[in-house]
């Protein structure tokens, strides 16, 4: 008598807990698609980053003023005739964003790092500010018999953009335009994780740096493929 009665009393606790175990079991397996389907993804927001960034095509990062001073000489029929131009003149440092893909692109989960490997530096050719030219000649006989100095001037033109553009190559502005490429690109970046609430280091390089990145490089994964095996899992799962 004691046996059935035991089994009575324990059979519908039994179903309960069975009932409750499914419950639990089907709300964990719920929550978790949920929680997958919201939590921000580090790699596809980076992906979106990436395609605002290359829609921007040129990205002009600084730019910098110079003056170039030039002289030329010109002698003909015996005589002499000199003429000095001054031309300031500004430079623009831009990244072309549309050579930057998703291979340059790659996401390193162990620490939480997005490396990206920029585009040189392209310096745009100068900008001659015409209205602050200024001239100077000397030779007034041989430049009011002949086109000495529509010649005289054309060379120095040349020879004046030629400085300007040998000045932008200047070391220590090609560095101050490197570091204003990183932070801008670690900015773009950087900004919607951080609207997202995704905490990321943004390690920004150029290609003549590589060799300090190797190991990172080889460890990370390019987002392209990130984002290939995700859409497997994806494709999968339904």
């Amino acid at each position: 008598m004691s046996r059935p009665m035991s089994w009575r009393v324990w059979l519908p606790f039994a179903i309960i807990g069975g009932f409750l175990i499914l419950i639990i079991a089907l709300a964990w397996m719920l929550f978790s698609r949920v929680e997958s389907s919201v939590s921000p993804d580090p790699v596809s927001i980076a992906n979106a980053s990436l395609s605002n960034m290359q829609e921007q095509n040129r990205l002009t990062v600084f730019s910098a003023s110079y003056n170039a001073t030039v002289t030329t000489t010109l002698t003909r029929l015996g005589l002499l005739a000199r003429k000095t131009l001054i031309m300031p003149g500004s430079v623009r440092y831009e990244l072309d964003l549309a050579k930057l893909g998703a291979d340059d692109v790659r996401w390193d989960a162990r620490n939480n790092t997005l490396y990206v490997e920029m585009p040189a530096i392209e310096i745009a050719r100068p900008e001659v500010h015409i209205d602050r030219i200024q001239t100077y000649d000397d030779g007034g006989i041989l430049m009011a018999l002949t086109d000495a100095e529509d010649v005289l001037d054309q060379a120095n033109r040349k020879k004046g953009v030629e400085e300007l553009a040998k000045q932008a190559q200047n070391p220590v502005q090609v560095r101050l335009a490197r570091e204003a490429a990183r932070r801008a690109v670690r900015h773009n970046f950087a900004v919607p994780l951080q609207a997202a609430g995704v905490e990321a280091k943004i390690d920004a390089f150029f290609p003549y740096e590589r060799s300090r990145y190797k190991e990172r490089w080889d460890y990370s994964r390019p987002i392209r493929e990130v984002l290939a095996e995700q859409q497997k899992k994806r494709e999968e799962a339904q």
